[in-house]
């Protein structure tokens, strides 16, 4: 009792004795600050004068009914947890919410009880007509069962005051508190495998794992025993300091479940996600999921500060006003930071590579390792690991190896000026059957033709494409080739020029010609490329 009159005296003495009210409080109603004050002094069991109260109430003649409606609003608010804060209520007798709007409006709680407003009317402000329709309905909201349920089932004995409350207080705090643990047992039972059903995936039998579930339904059956809680508190009627700490507590921690089940959610999504970008072909999707989790907890959790910063009756209007000054502030020092976030969001949009991607850029020749939120990983051949922010990586000119449907192999075969043009043909021939036999290569086009005649070989052109889907693949492939080319020209016969100077002695008396003789019967040769095509079919199909 006496703490509850030193809080009345802190929240309501406190400003009449600064004004030099010594025992009563006024019933001007010249300012939003006196109606409410003189509402609410005199519903105070030390002040009560219920009558005096109902002079706050416009437009009611029945004096029953006002006193009625007044004490109805009054628990409203405290069933609420709606603490009023003295202090903050306007003095100034033409005040308006708006400085547009013609009518002078007070609303006590714009976030969580718009409908109760004060309003100007003939130089007085009193609780508006919509305000006083709307009482009944509010504190039926509020007490479903009637304000006086626990009062009334209880014995008289039950009005005696301990500790600053009444008995029958006590009894029902206790009764809520052992339905809210009866209640919680069974919804966590409930809903575990309702949780299951609605988080497997039904075509794929995947389910994630039971820790997961079990945690989506305690925190589901907690936010449903808090909002019971919540219903049932307004009837046990306790002081407004404590019913406005006790109703903060569980707003605050409702907001909390919230979020903690949404990131949970977010985990079940994240983890049929992963599951099917596995089986695409792109690498890129797999990295984007990591960017997207952190982006949406993070909204997530700005939500829930947000929200219990209203619960907390901070202006969010000014904050968010500063967050956004401060916002501008911290984007003009940051640009390179956004514009490498930027970046990011492009490369993941418009996919110009993936991981283990083979690019090149600038000088730099690798391997896509990794695309993060502000900078690419890249392995070059030699090894080491270059990192390029995303912004700049964004504005290159990227050329980008990996998604190519072939790899070119261009290159000179040069053969000495003696060989016969019989046998260059068949030469010819044959390096062309080689493409046409292996089994990598590009079938539908490709270039091998004698093209030039340098000052020391001849010189065939060997332009083919192999189908290959990594470097290390083309590299084999190319051996391969070159293998079978050596090893034709020598089943043939055929000479490799190199660039050197030979002096040529043609014939010495008693001596034989040293030009080399080459067989080029057609049947010889023939004979010849059909041994090496065979032995190459069986190489090459037998590594395939």
């Amino acid at each position: 009792m006496l703490a509850r009159n030193i809080l009345l005296l802190l929240f309501i003495g406190l400003p009449l004795l600064l004004s030099g009210q010594d025992e009563e409080v006024p019933v001007t109603l010249e300012t939003p600050y006196n109606t409410v004050l003189a509402h609410l002094y005199y519903l105070q069991p030390d002040t009560y004068r219920p009558e005096l109260a109902a002079r706050t109430i416009y437009g009611v003649q029945d004096s029953a009914r006002a006193v009625r409606l007044a004490i109805q609003l009054k628990q409203v608010l405290d069933g609420r947890g709606l603490k009023v804060i003295m202090n903050r209520l306007p003095q100034d007798p033409d005040y308006k919410e708006d400085s547009i709007a013609a009518r002078n409006v007070y609303t006590l709680f714009p976030h969580e009880l718009p409908e109760v407003y004060l309003e100007r009317y003939g130089g007085k402000w009193y609780y508006s007509e919509e305000t006083v329709e709307l009482i009944p309905e509010l504190h039926k909201d509020v007490y479903p069962f009637g304000a006086d349920l626990l009062l009334n089932l209880l014995p008289k004995f039950g009005q005696r005051e301990v500790l600053g409350m009444a008995l029958w207080q006590y009894i029902g705090l206790l009764a809520i508190l052992i339905m809210a643990v009866l209640v919680h047992l069974a919804l966590s039972r409930l809903l575990n495998p309702l949780v299951q059903r609605f988080t497997r995936n039904r075509s794929q039998q995947l389910a994630v794992s039971p820790q997961l579930v079990s945690r989506i339904a305690r925190a589901a059956s907690i936010y449903i025993v808090l909002r019971l809680i919540k219903a049932f508190l307004p009837i046990l009627q306790l002081p407004i300091e404590s019913a406005s700490f006790a109703i903060m507590v569980i707003r605050i921690s409702s907001v909390v479940l919230v979020v903690y089940i949404l990131l949970r959610i977010l985990d079940v999504f994240m983890f049929y996600a992963d599951r099917f970008t596995q089986r695409t072909e792109s690498k890129m999707d797999e990295q984007l999921l990591p960017v997207m989790r952190r982006i949406i907890q993070f909204l997530f959790l700005a939500g829930g500060v947000i929200q219990i910063l209203r619960v907390l009756q901070v202006d969010i209007t000014t904050l968010i006003a500063g967050i956004s000054i401060g916002g501008l502030a911290l984007a003009l020092a940051a640009q390179d930071t956004l514009k490498n976030f930027f970046g990011s969001m492009m490369i993941f949009l418009d996919k110009p590579f993936q991981i283990g991607d083979w690019i090149n850029f600038s000088g730099v020749d690798g391997t896509v390792e990794e695309v993060g939120f502000r900078s690419t990983r890249v392995r070059t051949f030699a090894n080491s690991l270059v990192y390029v922010p995303n912004g700049k990586l964004a504005d290159m000119v990227v050329n980008n190896y990996g998604l190519r449907a072939y790899r070119r192999f261009n290159t000179k075969i040069s053969i000495t000026y003696d060989t016969p043009t019989a046998l260059i043909d068949k030469f010819v021939e044959g390096l062309r059957q080689i493409v046409a036999t292996h089994p990598q290569t590009r079938k539908d086009y490709y270039e091998i033709h004698l093209n030039e005649m340098s000052s020391s070989s001849l010189d065939i052109l060997f332009y083919i494409f192999f189908e290959a889907p990594s470097w290390p693949e083309e590299l084999k492939a190319r051996h391969e080739v070159l293998l079978g080319i050596l090893d034709l020209a020598h089943n043939l016969g055929v000479r490799f020029a190199f660039p050197t100077q030979t002096m040529h002695i043609e014939e010495f008396p008693g001596t034989t010609a040293t030009t080399p003789h080459y067989k080029t019967e057609a049947a010889a040769m023939d004979k010849r490329l059909e041994e090496f095509l065979a032995g190459y079919r069986a190489r090459v199909n037998g590594k395939k």
